[in-house]
């Protein structure tokens, strides 16, 4: 227990610690400073402006930089959902795989294109080299571009003084791209290979095995350079089925704890690059120390749950619930991924979460149904967190009968409807998608387990896809037409319709005057607030989900 505790205090060091410089780097890289990189890119920034017509210092109000980022997001799809029908006669063909369903393409082009990677399909024998590299690494970079765009229009919209404008979607898709994703992923790909991560283009390989002489197929694939891109821009889709758990994506303990600080790198330097951009670091501060209180918290049970509900064998109890779990991990490591990855829209993993216990299985939901704002998804967790933060200035303005007022904003009716989409929609499609799936008598068949355990299989699904993750239970069978028609529209809708109520409410705050502060102002930096704000995340979480997390792990713990 003592070498967990040391790991867990080693993970959130280095993640404070990369974060502030990454942090303030992403800050001077959106705002067009120039970096260290400057020279080297700068060239084939503007040369890709060029090439896309667009002038570098135009910028855009919120409706079409709302319509830019819907018509890419659009035409991403459409690209992707012909390439998958079509792969079985493009190139890089490895092993006679064939062109997917149409309702599976469907499913997948809305799992990538709005950053969920939810995977009804295993990667080996479902994907070609050519759709995993072409279509799906592609979406794994441009979706946590266009994420981190929309939180820094967001932010624009903070600190602008009586703008119609928030800056232009294509200079924050190329730059995020450019000088964050790219080299960030080409360094770690590079580290990730030499762990044994494979990355080729040659075929699977036929090897006889030692003990009866059958042959055993291993799949091979460009693999680390999408598990680089997949972890920091919290996609989570693996190029095995397995995931993280398959040695070839995981290989050893330094590739997993790079892959695993990799989740949360990103989305806690936009807390540092937050603060810088409003010219308030501690405005970023408290929302990071409030993301890091989830995060600690939930680890901190998961683990224990994992280790002291260890299930008992022959009147011997187990030193951990090792079901489900890499032995070079344990349960420790396992716990500390799981974690991370429901915690950050990412939904990778390096174990079963179907074999976890009831209470730790409900912490990793709970993370999700949050509406991924612990850290989150690159851009959107952050964006998500914004919204909550003035859901708490506007109840805490009700209380003193005060118009509240954030970053010297005042907050009215209009950015609070903007804010009840950010915070509303994806617990309302999770639980309209789990209700869907429950009414289905079919349902029974789509599981591994039955009872409250299965029930949990299915909100776990549709916690997942409503909540742009992409993780699973693992026992649940989610390639049926149902599954892949409305979670494909559950992701969407999930994704796009908060998103552009970001851009909106960016667009409505920027052509708002700054008023000055005064004595009756809340002071959203301290730690009253901070309280404040947990308080309004864990009453929102806990009314929306509560009962239907009564049906499923809290009856599994009881019923276990």
């Amino acid at each position: 227990m003592k070498m967990i505790i040391l790991q867990d205090i080693l993970y959130v060091s280095l993640l404070i610690g990369l974060s502030i410089p990454l942090g303030i780097y992403i800050y001077k890289v959106m705002t067009g400073q120039n970096v260290f990189l400057t020279r080297v890119l700068a060239p084939v920034e503007y040369g890709i402006y060029k090439l896309m017509g667009v002038k570098s210092d135009e910028e855009m109000g919120a409706k079409r930089y709302a319509l830019s980022v819907l018509v890419f997001s659009g035409i991403g799809f459409i690209f992707l959902w012909l390439i998958q029908l079509f792969q079985g006669v493009l190139p890089f063909q490895q092993a006679g795989i064939k062109g997917t369903s149409w309702h599976l393409a469907f499913n997948t082009a809305a799992s990538f294109v709005s950053n969920t990677n939810w995977q009804a399909y295993s990667g080996e024998t479902g994907m070609t080299y050519f759709t995993q590299f072409t279509g799906l690494t592609v979406q794994n970079f441009v979706s946590a571009a266009t994420g981190i765009a929309v939180v820094f229009a967001l932010i624009r919209g903070f600190v602008s003084k009586e703008k119609k404008t928030i800056g232009s979607f294509w200079v924050d898709l190329t730059r995020t791209t450019l000088y964050v994703l790219l080299p960030l992923s080409m360094i770690l790909a590079i580290v990730l290979v030499s762990q044994g991560v494979v990355q080729t283009f040659g075929p699977y390989k036929q090897v006889a095995m030692l003990e009866n002489g059958a042959v055993q197929t291993i799949p091979l694939g460009p693999a680390a350079s999408q598990i680089a891109i997949k972890q920091l821009g919290t996609n989570g889709g693996g190029f095995f089925g397995a995931n993280s758990a398959f040695p070839l994506e995981n290989p050893t303990a330094l590739s997993n704890l790079l892959q695993v600080l990799s989740i949360l790198l990103i989305p806690a330097s936009l807390c540092v690059s937050f603060g810088k951009a409003v010219k308030d670091s501690s405005q970023g501060r408290v929302i990071y120390i409030v993301m890091m209180f989830f995060f600690a918290v939930s680890l901190i049970g998961v683990t224990a749950s994992e280790q002291v509900s260890a299930p008992y064998f022959s009147g011997a109890a187990a030193s951990a619930s090792m079901e489900g779990k890499e032995v070079i991990h344990g349960a420790g490591a396992s716990s500390l991924w799981a974690v991370a990855t429901t915690a950050a829209s990412n939904g990778s993993v390096n174990s079963m979460h179907d074999s976890f216990t009831p209470l730790g299985g409900m912490v990793l939901m709970f993370l999700m149904q949050l509406g991924e704002i612990v850290f989150g998804g690159v851009g959107s967790g952050l964006y998500g967190m914004l919204a909550f933060v003035l859901l708490t200035v506007f109840i805490a303005g009700l209380m003193v009968g005060r118009t509240p007022e954030y970053l010297g904003k005042k907050v009215e009716p209009y950015d609070m409807k903007m804010v009840c989409l950010l915070v509303l929609v994806p617990p309302l499609v999770t639980l309209i998608g789990t209700a869907a799936a429950v009414s289905i008598p079919a349902a029974s068949s789509w599981l591994t387990n039955s009872g409250a355990h299965g029930f949990s299989e299915i909100l776990y699904a549709f916690t997942s896809m409503g909540n742009n993750n992409g993780s699973a239970f693992a026992g649940f069978n989610a390639d049926t037409v149902f599954t892949n028609l409305t979670g494909g529209i559950i992701m969407l809708l999930a994704r796009f319709i908060p998103m552009t109520a970001a851009i909106y409410l960016a667009g409505n705050m920027a052509g708002k005057k700054t008023v000055a502060g005064g004595e009756g102002t809340l002071s959203t930096s301290d730690t009253m607030f901070a309280g404040l704000l947990i308080g309004v995340i864990f009453i929102i979480g806990a009314l929306s989900f509560l009962p239907a997390l009564a049906l499923g792990p809290i009856a599994d713990y009881f019923t276990m």
